[in-house]
Protein backbone atom coordinates (compact mmCIF):
# COMPACT_ATOMS: atom_id res chain seq x y z
CA UNK A 1 0.00 0.00 0.00
CA UNK A 2 1.65 3.06 -0.98
CA UNK A 3 2.17 5.90 1.89
CA UNK A 4 -0.51 8.60 0.17
CA UNK A 5 -3.18 5.71 -0.07
CA UNK A 6 -2.43 4.38 3.47
CA UNK A 7 -2.53 8.02 4.99
CA UNK A 8 -6.14 8.11 3.26
CA UNK A 9 -7.21 5.47 5.26
CA UNK A 10 -5.52 6.40 8.66
CA UNK A 11 -7.81 9.58 7.69
CA UNK A 12 -10.68 7.57 7.44
CA UNK A 13 -10.24 5.93 10.68
CA UNK A 14 -9.70 9.09 12.67
CA UNK A 15 -12.89 10.92 11.25
CA UNK A 16 -14.91 7.86 12.33
CA UNK A 17 -13.84 7.68 15.76
CA UNK A 18 -16.24 10.75 15.99
CA UNK A 19 -16.54 14.42 16.94
CA UNK A 20 -14.91 17.10 14.63
CA UNK A 21 -11.54 17.03 13.63
CA UNK A 22 -9.79 20.55 13.27
CA UNK A 23 -7.30 20.25 10.16
CA UNK A 24 -4.35 21.18 12.06
CA UNK A 25 -5.29 18.38 14.32
CA UNK A 26 -5.38 16.08 11.08
CA UNK A 27 -2.16 17.14 10.07
CA UNK A 28 -0.26 16.30 12.47
CA UNK A 29 -1.43 12.89 13.04
CA UNK A 30 -1.16 12.57 9.50
CA UNK A 31 2.72 14.11 9.32
CA UNK A 32 1.33 16.05 6.01
CA UNK A 33 0.91 19.92 5.24
CA UNK A 34 -2.64 20.98 5.53
CA UNK A 35 -3.30 21.74 2.15
CA UNK A 36 -2.37 17.84 1.68
CA UNK A 37 -5.30 16.79 4.19
CA UNK A 38 -7.70 18.66 2.13
CA UNK A 39 -6.50 17.00 -0.62
CA UNK A 40 -7.28 13.45 1.03
CA UNK A 41 -10.57 14.40 1.90
CA UNK A 42 -11.22 15.30 -1.48
CA UNK A 43 -10.07 11.53 -2.37
CA UNK A 44 -12.92 9.88 0.30
CA UNK A 45 -15.98 12.25 -0.96
CA UNK A 46 -14.97 10.79 -4.35
CA UNK A 47 -15.14 7.52 -2.87
CA UNK A 48 -18.82 8.65 -1.50
CA UNK A 49 -17.59 8.60 2.10
CA UNK A 50 -19.93 11.18 3.15
CA UNK A 51 -17.12 13.66 5.03
CA UNK A 52 -18.68 17.46 5.65
CA UNK A 53 -16.92 20.06 6.34
CA UNK A 54 -17.55 22.59 9.76
CA UNK A 55 -16.66 26.15 9.32
CA UNK A 56 -16.06 28.61 12.25
CA UNK A 57 -12.56 28.93 14.97
CA UNK A 58 -13.54 25.18 15.94
CA UNK A 59 -14.26 23.63 12.40
CA UNK A 60 -12.71 21.35 10.44
CA UNK A 61 -13.79 17.81 8.91
CA UNK A 62 -16.77 15.40 10.52
CA UNK A 63 -18.70 12.22 8.98
CA UNK A 64 -21.90 12.84 8.40
CA UNK A 65 -24.57 9.99 8.01
CA UNK A 66 -24.18 8.49 4.71
CA UNK A 67 -26.69 6.33 2.31
CA UNK A 68 -24.35 3.28 2.57
CA UNK A 69 -21.99 2.22 5.00
CA UNK A 70 -18.81 3.57 3.98
CA UNK A 71 -15.42 0.97 4.86
CA UNK A 72 -14.98 0.79 8.88
CA UNK A 73 -11.53 0.95 10.24
CA UNK A 74 -10.93 -0.50 13.17
CA UNK A 75 -8.06 -0.87 15.79
CA UNK A 76 -6.75 -4.24 17.20
CA UNK A 77 -8.58 -3.64 20.49
CA UNK A 78 -11.91 -2.30 19.09
CA UNK A 79 -11.90 -5.48 16.31
CA UNK A 80 -11.95 -7.60 19.79
CA UNK A 81 -14.08 -5.71 21.58
CA UNK A 82 -17.00 -6.00 19.00
CA UNK A 83 -16.03 -9.51 18.22
CA UNK A 84 -16.44 -10.04 21.93
CA UNK A 85 -19.29 -8.45 22.38
CA UNK A 86 -21.23 -10.69 19.37
CA UNK A 87 -19.77 -13.73 21.47
CA UNK A 88 -21.62 -12.42 24.69
CA UNK A 89 -25.01 -11.28 22.99
CA UNK A 90 -25.49 -14.68 21.10
CA UNK A 91 -24.72 -16.33 24.79
CA UNK A 92 -27.08 -13.57 26.11
CA UNK A 93 -30.01 -13.96 23.40
CA UNK A 94 -29.37 -10.03 22.76
CA UNK A 95 -29.01 -10.41 19.12
CA UNK A 96 -31.49 -10.21 15.91
CA UNK A 97 -31.41 -12.45 13.10
CA UNK A 98 -28.34 -15.44 14.50
CA UNK A 99 -27.24 -15.43 10.71
CA UNK A 100 -26.67 -11.70 10.96
CA UNK A 101 -24.80 -11.85 14.16
CA UNK A 102 -22.47 -14.78 12.75
CA UNK A 103 -22.08 -13.19 9.13
CA UNK A 104 -21.12 -10.00 10.62
CA UNK A 105 -18.24 -11.99 13.13
CA UNK A 106 -17.39 -13.65 10.02
CA UNK A 107 -16.37 -10.50 7.95
CA UNK A 108 -14.66 -8.79 11.28
CA UNK A 109 -12.47 -12.17 11.70
CA UNK A 110 -11.43 -12.34 7.71
CA UNK A 111 -9.78 -9.49 7.95
CA UNK A 112 -7.91 -9.22 11.31
CA UNK A 113 -4.18 -9.37 11.45
CA UNK A 114 -2.81 -12.59 11.76
CA UNK A 115 -1.48 -11.40 15.05
CA UNK A 116 -4.75 -9.80 16.36
CA UNK A 117 -6.39 -13.19 14.97
CA UNK A 118 -4.27 -15.41 17.16
CA UNK A 119 -4.55 -13.34 20.25
CA UNK A 120 -9.04 -13.72 19.63
CA UNK A 121 -8.31 -17.78 19.06
CA UNK A 122 -6.46 -17.87 22.53
CA UNK A 123 -9.10 -15.94 24.31
CA UNK A 124 -11.71 -18.02 23.15
CA UNK A 125 -10.49 -21.32 24.27
CA UNK A 126 -9.69 -20.34 27.50
CA UNK A 127 -12.57 -18.64 28.04
CA UNK A 128 -15.66 -20.63 29.77
CA UNK A 129 -19.07 -20.19 30.46
CA UNK A 130 -20.90 -21.04 33.40
CA UNK A 131 -24.17 -21.21 31.84
CA UNK A 132 -24.92 -23.45 29.06
CA UNK A 133 -26.17 -20.96 25.90
CA UNK A 134 -29.74 -21.31 25.74
CA UNK A 135 -32.06 -21.09 22.75
CA UNK A 136 -33.91 -18.33 21.91
CA UNK A 137 -36.08 -17.01 19.71
CA UNK A 138 -35.17 -13.91 18.62
CA UNK A 139 -36.80 -11.04 17.38
CA UNK A 140 -36.81 -9.44 13.52
CA UNK A 141 -34.67 -6.51 12.80
CA UNK A 142 -37.12 -4.80 11.18
CA UNK A 143 -39.86 -4.78 13.87
CA UNK A 144 -37.19 -4.16 16.51
CA UNK A 145 -36.31 -0.98 14.57
CA UNK A 146 -39.77 -0.08 14.00
CA UNK A 147 -41.20 -0.17 17.57
CA UNK A 148 -38.12 1.32 19.18
CA UNK A 149 -38.95 4.78 16.55
CA UNK A 150 -42.49 4.67 17.64
CA UNK A 151 -40.95 4.31 21.18
CA UNK A 152 -38.46 7.60 20.59
CA UNK A 153 -41.35 9.79 18.08
CA UNK A 154 -44.13 8.73 21.02
CA UNK A 155 -46.35 7.13 17.42
CA UNK A 156 -48.72 4.15 17.77
CA UNK A 157 -47.83 1.43 16.41
CA UNK A 158 -49.41 -1.56 14.89
CA UNK A 159 -48.27 -5.18 15.45
CA UNK A 160 -49.73 -8.74 14.38
CA UNK A 161 -49.13 -10.51 17.45
CA UNK A 162 -49.36 -14.07 18.50
CA UNK A 163 -49.53 -15.21 21.99
CA UNK A 164 -48.08 -18.71 23.76
CA UNK A 165 -51.12 -20.36 23.16
CA UNK A 166 -50.80 -20.05 19.02
CA UNK A 167 -53.62 -17.00 19.30
CA UNK A 168 -53.10 -14.45 16.49
CA UNK A 169 -54.31 -10.92 16.53
CA UNK A 170 -53.68 -7.27 15.67
CA UNK A 171 -53.56 -4.66 17.90
CA UNK A 172 -52.84 -0.97 18.70
CA UNK A 173 -49.60 -0.16 20.71
CA UNK A 174 -48.38 3.01 22.12
CA UNK A 175 -44.95 1.82 23.05
CA UNK A 176 -43.43 2.88 26.28
CA UNK A 177 -40.51 1.59 25.90
CA UNK A 178 -37.96 -1.78 24.67
CA UNK A 179 -36.44 -3.63 27.71
CA UNK A 180 -34.17 -6.70 27.47
CA UNK A 181 -34.94 -8.91 29.94
CA UNK A 182 -33.02 -12.92 30.74
CA UNK A 183 -32.44 -12.90 27.54
CA UNK A 184 -35.43 -11.88 25.66
CA UNK A 185 -36.49 -8.59 23.84
CA UNK A 186 -40.10 -6.99 25.43
CA UNK A 187 -41.75 -3.79 24.83
CA UNK A 188 -43.93 -2.32 27.35
CA UNK A 189 -46.71 -0.35 26.31
CA UNK A 190 -50.49 0.81 26.21
CA UNK A 191 -52.66 -1.63 23.91
CA UNK A 192 -55.23 0.38 22.96
CA UNK A 193 -58.01 -2.49 21.97
CA UNK A 194 -58.05 -3.65 25.81
CA UNK A 195 -57.63 0.06 27.11
CA UNK A 196 -54.86 -1.56 29.88
CA UNK A 197 -51.10 -1.26 29.87
CA UNK A 198 -49.45 -4.56 28.12
CA UNK A 199 -46.40 -6.14 27.63
CA UNK A 200 -45.28 -8.15 24.40
CA UNK A 201 -42.74 -10.48 23.38
CA UNK A 202 -40.92 -8.85 20.25
CA UNK A 203 -39.82 -12.30 18.76
CA UNK A 204 -44.05 -13.25 18.89
CA UNK A 205 -44.25 -9.77 16.66
CA UNK A 206 -44.85 -10.68 13.03
CA UNK A 207 -44.74 -6.98 11.59
CA UNK A 208 -45.16 -3.60 12.97
CA UNK A 209 -46.25 -0.80 10.84
CA UNK A 210 -45.89 3.13 12.33
CA UNK A 211 -49.88 4.97 12.32
CA UNK A 212 -50.36 8.47 12.34
CA UNK A 213 -50.63 10.26 15.55
CA UNK A 214 -49.14 11.09 18.65
CA UNK A 215 -49.76 10.04 22.12
CA UNK A 216 -47.73 11.35 25.87
CA UNK A 217 -46.16 8.66 27.84
CA UNK A 218 -48.05 9.05 31.24
CA UNK A 219 -46.43 9.04 34.55
CA UNK A 220 -45.37 6.04 36.40
CA UNK A 221 -42.95 3.31 36.82
CA UNK A 222 -39.86 3.00 34.06
CA UNK A 223 -40.49 0.56 31.16
CA UNK A 224 -38.27 -1.48 33.05
CA UNK A 225 -39.87 -1.41 36.11
CA UNK A 226 -43.63 -1.83 34.25
CA UNK A 227 -41.91 -5.38 32.97
CA UNK A 228 -40.72 -6.93 35.94
CA UNK A 229 -43.98 -6.07 37.85
CA UNK A 230 -46.01 -7.91 35.07
CA UNK A 231 -43.78 -11.17 35.40
CA UNK A 232 -44.60 -10.96 39.37
CA UNK A 233 -48.39 -10.15 39.10
CA UNK A 234 -49.12 -12.51 35.75
CA UNK A 235 -51.66 -15.12 36.41
CA UNK A 236 -50.38 -18.64 37.53
CA UNK A 237 -51.61 -21.58 39.36
CA UNK A 238 -50.83 -20.34 43.02
CA UNK A 239 -50.93 -17.41 44.64
CA UNK A 240 -48.79 -16.82 47.67
CA UNK A 241 -48.38 -14.41 50.29
CA UNK A 242 -45.71 -13.97 52.82
CA UNK A 243 -44.99 -12.39 55.71
CA UNK A 244 -40.82 -11.58 56.05
CA UNK A 245 -38.82 -9.90 58.47
CA UNK A 246 -35.73 -8.11 56.85
CA UNK A 247 -34.62 -5.63 54.75
CA UNK A 248 -35.78 -4.93 51.49
CA UNK A 249 -32.15 -5.51 49.87
CA UNK A 250 -32.48 -9.22 51.74
CA UNK A 251 -35.54 -10.31 50.78
CA UNK A 252 -34.87 -9.47 46.72
CA UNK A 253 -31.40 -10.87 46.84
CA UNK A 254 -33.53 -14.20 46.56
CA UNK A 255 -36.92 -13.09 45.25
CA UNK A 256 -36.25 -10.32 42.81
CA UNK A 257 -38.97 -7.80 41.55
CA UNK A 258 -39.39 -9.96 38.46
CA UNK A 259 -40.47 -12.84 41.17
CA UNK A 260 -42.30 -10.97 43.90
CA UNK A 261 -43.47 -8.02 44.87
CA UNK A 262 -42.93 -5.99 48.45
CA UNK A 263 -45.67 -4.13 50.17
CA UNK A 264 -44.46 -1.95 52.67
CA UNK A 265 -46.66 -0.29 55.22
CA UNK A 266 -44.54 2.60 56.65
CA UNK A 267 -45.06 6.16 55.43
CA UNK A 268 -42.02 6.97 52.83
CA UNK A 269 -41.08 9.52 54.88
CA UNK A 270 -40.76 7.96 58.00
CA UNK A 271 -38.91 4.88 56.36
CA UNK A 272 -35.14 3.83 56.99
CA UNK A 273 -34.02 1.97 53.60
CA UNK A 274 -31.95 0.00 56.11
CA UNK A 275 -34.03 -1.35 59.19
CA UNK A 276 -35.71 -4.58 58.87
CA UNK A 277 -38.97 -5.05 59.38
CA UNK A 278 -42.22 -7.10 58.37
CA UNK A 279 -42.58 -6.96 55.04
CA UNK A 280 -45.31 -8.84 52.94
CA UNK A 281 -44.63 -10.75 49.74
CA UNK A 282 -46.81 -11.78 47.15
CA UNK A 283 -46.05 -14.47 44.36
CA UNK A 284 -47.99 -15.75 41.72
CA UNK A 285 -46.29 -19.34 40.88
CA UNK A 286 -46.94 -22.51 38.95
CA UNK A 287 -45.16 -24.54 41.19
CA UNK A 288 -44.58 -24.40 45.36
CA UNK A 289 -41.91 -26.89 45.70
CA UNK A 290 -39.01 -24.68 44.70
CA UNK A 291 -40.25 -21.91 47.39
CA UNK A 292 -39.28 -23.84 50.89
CA UNK A 293 -35.54 -23.89 50.04
CA UNK A 294 -35.53 -20.37 48.57
CA UNK A 295 -37.35 -19.30 52.03
CA UNK A 296 -34.77 -21.58 54.08
CA UNK A 297 -32.02 -19.34 51.97
CA UNK A 298 -33.01 -16.18 53.30
CA UNK A 299 -32.24 -16.88 57.14
CA UNK A 300 -35.23 -14.29 57.80
CA UNK A 301 -37.81 -14.70 59.73
CA UNK A 302 -40.99 -15.17 57.83
CA UNK A 303 -44.65 -16.33 57.85
CA UNK A 304 -46.58 -18.17 55.56
CA UNK A 305 -50.33 -16.69 54.84
CA UNK A 306 -51.38 -18.91 51.77
CA UNK A 307 -51.68 -21.55 50.58
CA UNK A 308 -51.66 -23.51 53.25
CA UNK A 309 -50.19 -26.10 50.92
CA UNK A 310 -47.09 -24.15 51.52
CA UNK A 311 -47.25 -24.44 54.83
CA UNK A 312 -47.10 -28.27 54.66
CA UNK A 313 -43.67 -28.16 52.38
CA UNK A 314 -41.99 -25.60 54.17
CA UNK A 315 -42.63 -28.13 57.56
CA UNK A 316 -41.72 -30.96 55.73
CA UNK A 317 -38.39 -29.53 54.38
CA UNK A 318 -37.76 -28.52 58.20
CA UNK A 319 -38.01 -32.08 59.39
CA UNK A 320 -36.05 -33.58 56.63
CA UNK A 321 -33.35 -31.11 57.37
CA UNK A 322 -33.49 -31.53 60.74
CA UNK A 323 -33.37 -35.37 60.47
CA UNK A 324 -29.98 -34.88 58.36
CA UNK A 325 -28.75 -32.82 61.36
CA UNK A 326 -29.24 -36.03 63.28
CA UNK A 327 -27.67 -38.10 61.31
CA UNK A 328 -24.23 -39.37 62.33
Amino acid sequence: MSRPTGRVLTLLELLQSGGTRTVAELADRLGVEGRTVRRYVDQLIDLDVPVESVRGRYGGYRLAPGYRLPPLMLGDDEALAVLLGLVAGRRAGLTTELTASETAAAKIRRVLPRHVARRLDALLEALAFTDRPAEFDTPDAGVLLAVADAVRHRRPVSIRYCDRDGRRSERTLHPYGIVAHAGRWYVTGRDASAGADRTFRLDRIADARTLPGSFETPEGPAPAERVLSGFATAGYRHEVTLRIHGTPEQIRARLPAAVATLEEHEPAADRDPAAERWLRVELRVERLDWLPPVLAALDRPFAVERPGELRDLVAALADRLASCARRT
